[in-house]
C-alpha cells in the first residue's frame, strides 16, 4: 500500500522535508525574496497564483526528487493546486516520490505569558478528510515560544497533542511545532522545559499512532535525543528558524537522529528571473547541503 511506503520512507530514510507551506502573512517576503516585489501583483489571488508557480517551479525542477527530499509540507492552496496535470500531492508521490504534508494552523493568538498559542481551528475535521481523500500523509500545526514559562510551556504542548489527536483520528501523522523563537531572551531555557513536557506528553499519549515533532535546532546539542529514541515518535525534524542556511546545517550536524525541515534556508538564493538550468541548480546546491546536514552527523 501507499501508506506503508510513505510511512516506511518518512521514518527510515536519510532525506530531509521542505517546507513550501507560506500562508497568506509570509507570502509577501517570500516572493519578495524569489525576485517578485508587491508591486507585480493587486490582490491576493495574484499573489497567491504566483506563489503557486513558485512551488510549482521548485517541486517540477529535477533536483526536487525523493532522492534526497524525503517528504514535503504543503499550504492548503497548494495542495489544491495542480502540477503538470495532476493534483499537487498526487505529482509530489507518484512522479516525484516525495511523501506529501499539510500545514494545518490557522495562526496565532497575541503571546501571553511568553508564547503564543495557535488559534481555534473549527473546520480542522472538514479540512482533514479532504486532505486525506487527496493522499496526504501528515500534517504540520505551529506554536511560538519566546519566553521559559513552565505553565505556558506546558499549555502549548497540551494544545499541540490535543491537535494531533484529533489528526490522528483521521488516519494522518501529526508533525507538532512548537516552535522556540531563536531571538528568544533565553532559548536554552525554553528548549530545556520544552524537552521535559514533550516527553510527559509522549508516555501519556492515548492511542498506539505516532506522532512528529518540529523544534528549532537547539543550543544544546542532541537535547532531544531521549525524544528521538521515543516509541511514539516517528521522526524529528528541524526548523531553520531564521537562521542562515550554513549556521543552520552546522547546528542540525551536531544533533544526531534529526534531519531538516527548512523553508527559508531551502529557498535561499531562487530567483524567478533565473533560467530554469540555473534555477535548478541553485536548488540543487541548497537540496545537497541540507541533506548532508541531515544525514552526515559530526
Amino acid at each position: 500500500m501507499s501508506i506503508d511506503r510513505m510511512k516506511s520512507q518518512i521514518s527510515e530514510k536519510a532525506g530531509f522535508i521542505a517546507a513550501l507551506d507560506q500562508s497568506g502573512g509570509s507570502t509577501p517576503g517570500a516572493l519578495k525574496a524569489y525576485g517578485v516585489p508587491e508591486t507585480a501583483y493587486s490582490s491576493d489571488e495574484d499573489m497567491f497564483r504566483l506563489i503557486h508557480e513558485m512551488r510549482v517551479r521548485i517541486i517540477t525542477a529535477p533536483s526536487f526528487s525523493g532522492d534526497k527530499v524525503i517528504g514535503a509540507i504543503l499550504f492548503e492552496r497548494t495542495m489544491d493546486g495542480e502540477a503538470k496535470g495532476k493534483s499537487v500531492p498526487a505529482y509530489l508521490w507518484e512522479d516525484r516520490g516525495v511523501v506529501p504534508f499539510l500545514k494545518i494552523d490557522k495562526g496565532l493568538e497575541d503571546e501571553v505569558n511568553g508564547v503564543r498559542l495557535m488559534k481555534p481551528n473549527p473546520g480542522l475535521d472538514t479540512l482533514l478528510a479532504r486532505a486525506a481523500k487527496l493522499g496526504i500523509y501528515g500534517t504540520k500545526e505551529r506554536s511560538v515560544i519566546n519566553l521559559p514559562n513552565p505553565e505556558a510551556i506546558a499549555a502549548i504542548v497540551k494544545q499541540q497533542f490535543e491537535i494531533g489527536h484529533q489528526v490522528a483520528s483521521h488516519g494522518l501523522v501529526p508533525i507538532l511545532e512548537p516552535e522556540v523563537l531563536v531571538k528568544s531572551p533565553d532559548k536554552k531555557g525554553a528548549e530545556a522545559i520544552l524537552r521535559d513536557e514533550v516527553l510527559k506528553a509522549l508516555d501519556t499519549m492515548p492511542g498506539d499512532y505516532k506522532v512528529m515533532l518540529k523544534v528549532t535546532i537547539p543550543e544544546v546539542a542532541d537535547l532531544y535525543a531521549d525524544i528521538v529514541k521515543h516509541p511514539r515518535m516517528e521522526r524529528l525534524v528541524a526548523l531553520s528558524g531564521g537562521y542562515p542556511l550554513d549556521e543552520a546545517c552546522t547546528r542540525l550536524k551536531q544533533n544526531h537522529g534529526m534531519i531538516a525541515s527548512f523553508s527559508r534556508a531551502l529557498l535561499a538564493g531562487l530567483q524567478a528571473g533565473s533560467s530554469d538550468a540555473e534555477f535548478d541548480a541553485t536548488l540543487s546546491k541548497m537540496i545537497n547541503k541540507i541533506y548532508d546536514a541531515s544525514v552526515n552527523k559530526v
